[in-house]
Formats: C-alpha cells, structure tokens, sequence
C-alpha cells in the first residue's frame, strides 16, 4: 500500500495543497523552513494521530485558521482507501473512511502504517526515558492499534490517582489529616495495575520482537561497532519487585498486574509524601547498549546516529513481517546527518521498499542510487520536477 495523494488544508504552513505521489521513492527538496517537514508529519499524524514534534495539536493548524485538515487516497494495487482527520485544537478530531464518519478517530489507526526517522530521534538514544516510551508506544500502536485505548485509559487513571497523592501530600505537609481515603487509592491502585500491565506486556513483547531485526539494521549500518542490545526497565524493579521475575511475567498481562499491584503498595509511603505516582509505565525505559556499555553517555555521535536510524529500520522490518502490506518508510533531511557510508548503506536498503519519502535542503544530499520522483518545495507549495 503507498499513498497516492496527499491533500492539505490549513495545515502548518499550507493553506490548500494536493500532492501526487507514486509508489517508490519520492524525494521532497527545499530550503529549510519551506514546509517539507510538514508534510511527512501529515503523512504521520495520518498514520498515528500524533506528532513527531510537538505534544498537542494547535501548532499543526495554520495561523488564523481554526481547524485543519489532512486526507489522502491510499492505494494498493487495483484497490483504493481514503482517509481524512480533521484537527481542531481544544476538541475531538473527526475522522472519515471512504468520506464515510466513524464514531471516533482512533478507528482509522492500523488502516496506514508509516516509519518515520526525523533527527529529533537521535533523542531516543541520547535523552530522557520519556523519548524511549514514546518510540515504543508510537510504534506499539501501529502494531496493535488496539493499544491507543488502553494507553487512554491509563493516561486518566494515571491523572486522576496522581491528583489524589497531591492532594494527600499537601494536606499532610500542612498539618492536616490526608483528604483521601485510603481504599479510594486502593481502588485506583487497582487500576492502574489493570490498565498498566497490558501496557507494560505489550511493550515488553515489542522490545523481545525488534531485539533480532535490530541487531540485524544495527550490523548491516555499523558493521564494526560493537553489538546492540535493548532491554525493558520496568519500574517495579525500583520498588521491592525482583527483576528476575519481570523476565518471567514475559508478555503475561495477569503476571504484570501483579507485579504492578505489589510495587504500587511498596510505594505508597513514599508516594503519599512526594504526592507523586511513583510506579507504572510512565516511569518504565529501555536500556539500549553498545556491548556492555549504556548507549546513553557512552555512544559517539555516529554510534547514536546508526543506532537510532537502526531502530527505525527494524521497527519497518517488523510491521513488515507481521503484515502482508510494507509501511511506508519516510526519512526527514537524515542524509545530511549521515557520512558518505552510512548515506550508501541505507540507500541499497531503501531501493526495494514499496513507497519512501525522503526531504532534503539540497538535493545533492541524496544518493543518486535512490532515483525516483523529484519534488520541489517553497513557500507552502510542492510541485513536481520536471
């Protein structure tokens, strides 16, 4: 499957603009801040109902503009999809399927898959735990869609047990007796460990399911440095949980809550001073390693590079697998950041995927090897090279 069309209204920096794409690759070349980002941030935000760079949606709308708008025609082979979400900051978005609505936008998450590398990733290998769960779970929805409810659902529980520790913490520090009752957070301790563990289950089978597909990109990028691995860090190992039975709750949801329900009881002392949810997925990371070493702080500025761009690559390699249909491969200006090896490598890797969309400020930053369609982008316009 590969977009055929993109159409944007008051998108970013567009105000109305269609772009034809054709299966392969195409190239998108501009300036910096002409708007090529924005437009495989579109492509992305079709695919998840996220994006990339920024937290919430009113930087996607245009200035002036009170909603915006992001379809495209998906087409594979002698068969064709439309979708469409319409964005308006400070309420629900709307989504439809063939111009057909559905009852909320999560419904149209699974209908296009994208992989999306953008420099911001170097983030994932260098920054905080929270740059790690956004990558799996970004990549955990398209997996499994199913799992953009439940991080929902964990998300409220998450919100509504942190304001009843704050509100415990502050009454206490102030003298007071604590407001909350303490089987009311017996109840949202329980589920928070329900919602919690079919997250953190999911996530631990993600890691278990890239670990060969990325020693594999990390090999095939980086072929003299030193073997990459990634391991889940769940927070109960901080919280009374030995680690040795994380590894044997595995993907088992009803192990996990378990797990969750017991550290979140170790914790509660020190919650209810702090006023702070101290266990659960949103403090969970990922340990990714060169050899014995912490990529974090040990990884030089190419190790980082190759092993982000090997994250990427394994999370295409397993949506792949596990589907008949390849995602759509998207590289956000990633060749100026790459040496002349690194630019090769990748180049041969993307030769035979279904449909890649690269942007570049200069043109000569892309590998000849690629070919494809050229586009030009300027002032909130794209137009074919002839």
């Amino acid at each position: 499957m590969h977009v055929g069309s993109l159409s944007l209204r008051d998108f970013r920096s567009y105000g109305d603009a269609l772009i034809s794409f054709d299966p392969g690759v195409s190239t998108l070349v501009g300036a910096n801040g002409q708007g090529k980002t924005n437009v495989v941030e579109a492509v992305h935000y079709l695919a998840t109902l996220s994006s990339h760079r920024v937290a919430t949606d009113a930087p996607l709308v245009r200035s002036g503009a009170a909603r915006a708008t992001v379809a495209a025609r998906l087409n594979d082979g002698d068969r064709s999809l439309s979708l469409d979400v319409t964005i308006t900051p400070g309420a629900a978005n709307k989504a439809r399927v063939n111009r057909s609505p559905v009852r909320s936008a999560r419904e149209i998450l699974g209908l296009l898959r994208v992989v999306l590398f953008a420099p911001e990733d170097l983030a994932i290998v260098k920054g905080d735990p929270s740059e790690r769960r956004r990558f799996l779970d970004t990549l955990l929805v398209q997996r499994r869609p199913r799992l953009a409810g439940v991080k929902a659902d964990y998300d409220r529980v998450l919100k509504q047990r942190s304001a009843l520790l704050k509100s415990a913490s502050t009454m206490r520090r102030h003298g007071g007796r604590a407001s909350v009752d303490l089987a009311t957070l017996d109840v949202w301790d329980g589920h928070a460990a329900r919602t919690g563990a079919e997250l953190v289950a999911a996530r631990w089978d993600l890691v278990r399911s890239l670990r060969s597909p990325l020693s594999y990109a990390s090999r095939e990028l980086a072929p003299s440095s030193a073997p990459v691995t990634a391991s889940y860090v769940a927070s109960v190992t901080t919280h009374g949980v030995d680690e040795r039975r994380c590894v044997a709750a595995g993907a088992d949801v009803a192990a996990w809550e378990q797990l969750l329900l017991e550290a979140l009881g170790a914790s509660r002392p020190a919650e209810l001073e702090r006023g702070q949810c101290l266990v659960g997925p949103h403090r969970d990371d990922v340990l990714l390693g060169l050899g014995e070493l912490p990529a974090r702080g040990y990884a030089s500025q190419g190790e980082s590079w190759s092993l982000a761009l090997a994250l990427r690559l394994s999370s295409y390699d397993l949506l792949f697998a596990e589907s008949s249909t390849p995602p759509v491969l998207m590289l956000d200006d990633v060749f100026a950041e790459l040496d002349s090896r690194r630019r090769r490598h990748l180049a041969e890797r993307l030769r035979d995927a279904d449909q890649v969309l690269v942007t570049a400020a200069v043109a000569a930053d892309v590998p000849e090897l690629l070919g494809g369609a050229r586009f030009v982008v300027e002032a909130g316009s794209v137009r074919r090279d002839q």
